[in-house]
């Protein structure tokens, strides 16, 4: 227990606590460090993530002259067909003909109605739990005979409680699908793809009374017999229907005077993506033109030095911030007098110094510049440099702050800076798409290798890390340790002084007690 001031009239716990405030900062200090470190991993991981996402999604397929062979095609009539040409589609004009799309069997049921109950259900309405036997008590027993495609017969037996839902399970568990519309009191039955290999037939052997004394299929007593004529059915139900049956069909194209089928209306034939509409006329061909998609090519290129200059600026943002020189971690009473903007604001600008002058940062930007303002030897011998496409980095007056390393493409309508000017990358894309090909895949496939060097696992960082991620962490570890030992030096330093204002407070209880004792005893004398 620590006594504290009772007989000294002390604020121990006042002095006490100013005696360790002084030499908390050591602790402090430590917390603070520790912080600014975790703070300094933050930064490194996301500018890492750029990295890592430039390397390992457009640096890795631009490496590769294949992903510069973009086509498009077009179609002379679009009714008819359109198409999307994959990468390796054949140049030139093709010529297509459309004998039949694809249908999907469909039987359509005609309009049934089952016994009726002058209570319940007067008009004889069939719903999803209405026994079959309700429609015609004769149809218990008698067989369904159902075929997909090619496939062996099923065979279907209608009993005494199977309801209208059942029925509709029996066809799906046989490879159709199947409804019944109880608004309009059919069932529908159509096959689950298209084309003749999902097309269905559906017979029965089965003759039944039809309650009338004549014999008819088990199917008429259904409204799925398609051989039945609206008569037929008017004289079974009382209205004028029929069932129908539409046959599932193949599509069947003639492209450059080959014939080709699918059970979709979908091709897929030499690199080129069919979407097939309608059937042509007789006497018409359709043209498919396939061309250098030189936007295609444009774009991906674009979309690199888009992602490039991001990455190379927050580098540049980074490598150059200002000094956050008076800036300390806030404590948590600090934070109790600030918005949360200010807060964010005033560790913002901690977090931005952290990598200032950084030497990893210093040497990667080195490396990134290195490659990109290198020039390409050619097959032919040649040398080229992106100043060869007129894809540059702009003068240091005209560059904003912290993208002096940024590449600006000619002509490129998005950039404010260039965008008035000849667009080269462009022109050369179509007049020599060779060459275009050639030097970025070679220069890709250079930064790649680069960055794949700069990313190598290491003794101080793991695989894919340009940045000493073992060694962050190790040191954060140790000052988890230092932080400990700090802290318990404090609090032996805290008990140190309880320690010594106890014993004299427990001195002046004694001299105290000293005291009142003579008092008595002289005041006995008296």
């Amino acid at each position: 227990m620590r006594v504290t001031g009772m007989f000294s009239g002390l604020q121990t716990e006042s002095i006490i606590s100013e005696l360790v405030s002084a030499k908390s900062t050591k602790v402090t200090k430590l917390k603070n460090d520790k912080q600014k470190l975790e703070w300094k991993q933050e930064v490194w991981q996301n500018l890492n993530s750029k990295i890592y996402s430039l390397y390992s999604s457009k640096l890795t397929k631009m490496r590769y002259e294949s992903s510069y062979a973009k086509r498009k095609t077009s179609s002379s009539n679009e009714n008819v067909v359109t198409v999307v040409a994959g990468d390796s589609s054949v140049l030139g004009s093709q010529t297509l003909k459309v004998n039949s799309l694809a249908k999907t069997g469909y039987l359509t049921g005609a309009k049934i109605k089952c016994k009726p109950d002058s209570q319940k259900n007067p008009e004889g309405k069939v719903a999803a739990d209405t026994k079959l036997s309700a429609i015609n008590s004769n149809l218990v027993g008698s067989k369904l005979k159902l075929t997909v495609g090619t496939g062996e017969v099923q065979e279907i037996e209608i009993t005494d409680d199977m309801t209208v839902n059942g029925l509709l399970s029996k066809f799906k568990d046989a490879g159709i699908n199947a409804t019944f519309d109880t608004g309009n009191q059919r069932f529908f039955l159509n096959g689950k793809e298209m084309g003749t290999e999902a097309d269905f037939t559906l017979t029965s052997d089965s003759m039944i009374d039809d309650g009338n004394g004549n014999s008819i299929n088990a199917l008429r007593a259904l409204g799925l017999d398609t051989t039945a004529t609206e008569d037929d059915y008017f004289a079974l139900y009382g209205t004028k229907s029929n069932a129908v049956k539409l046959q599932g069909e193949d599509a069947e194209i003639v492209l450059n005077g080959a014939t080709f089928r699918e059970n979709s209306n979908t091709f897929t034939i030499n690199g080129l993506s069919l979407d097939i509409k309608n059937v042509t006329a007789q006497d018409e061909t359709v043209t498919l033109t396939t061309t250098n998609d030189t936007d295609g090519i444009y774009e991906m290129i674009k979309d690199f030095f888009s992602e490039y200059n991001d990455m190379i600026n927050d580098i540049a943002k980074h490598y150059n911030a200002d000094s956050a020189s008076g800036y300390d971690v806030l404590t948590d009473e600090q934070k109790e007098g600030m918005t949360d903007e200010e807060i964010e604001n005033w560790e913002g600008k901690i977090k931005d110094s952290l990598l200032r002058r950084d030497t990893t940062l210093s040497t990667l930007i080195s490396t990134l510049n290195g490659v990109m303002s290198a020039g390409i030897t050619m097959d032919d011998g040649s040398k080229m440099y992106l100043a060869s496409f007129d894809i540059k980095t702009l003068n240091y007056f005209e560059a904003e702050d912290n993208e002096h390393y940024a590449y600006h493409i000619d002509g490129d309508e998005d950039d404010e800076k260039t965008k008035t000017k000849e667009n080269t990358l462009k022109k050369m894309i179509a007049s020599e798409p060779e060459k275009v090909t050639e030097f970025f895949s070679k220069l890709s496939k250079n930064l790649y290798d680069k960055l794949d060097k700069a990313m190598e696992s290491t003794d101080y960082s793991s695989i894919y890390k340009v940045y000493n991620d073992k060694e962050l962490k190790k040191e954060t570890t140790k000052y988890d340790k230092k932080i400990k030992e700090a802290q318990d030096a404090l609090n032996a330093y805290e008990d140190k002084w309880y320690d010594k204002f106890t014993a004299m407070e427990v001195a002046l209880s004694k001299l105290q007690s000293n005291q009142n004792a003579v008092s008595s005893m002289l005041s006995g004398l008296s």
